[in-house]
């Protein structure tokens, strides 16, 4: 494994974003993507020249924790994946519910299974 990749599991996630903060990481970006029935999540750190990210598989139904109150500007990633992908983040600093983005559909990236 990649010092500089580090997969965790979607309980991992709130301690690692503690952790890189406490090392005086800054967070740079927060990406989703889907992959098959799951959705990819990249959490990218930079300090100085290092640049760490975290990565986190979870399914449509998973919930996971916001980082927002650990690096503040999380929440505008955060009501994105909310948006775009369905995601549901527990405890984001500000929530948009649902209203971050106007879309035509309901979560375009990642459409609710009917049924």
């Amino acid at each position: 494994m990649d010092n500089n990749n580090i997969v965790i599991s979607k309980n991992d996630l709130l301690e690692n974003a503690n952790r890189l903060h406490d090392e005086k990481y800054r967070l740079v970006q927060i990406c989703a993507t889907r992959v098959g029935e799951n959705v990819l999540l990249d959490y990218s750190f930079g300090r100085d020249y290092e640049f760490v990210n975290l990565k986190c598989e979870i399914g449509q139904n998973d919930e996971i924790m916001s980082i927002s109150r650990v690096f503040p500007p999380a929440f505008l990633y955060e009501n994105e994946m909310h948006d775009l992908y369905g995601i549901k983040i527990l405890h984001m600093t500000t929530d948009y519910e649902g209203s971050f983005y106007r879309t035509a559909v309901k979560n375009p990236f990642f459409p609710l299974k009917e049924g």
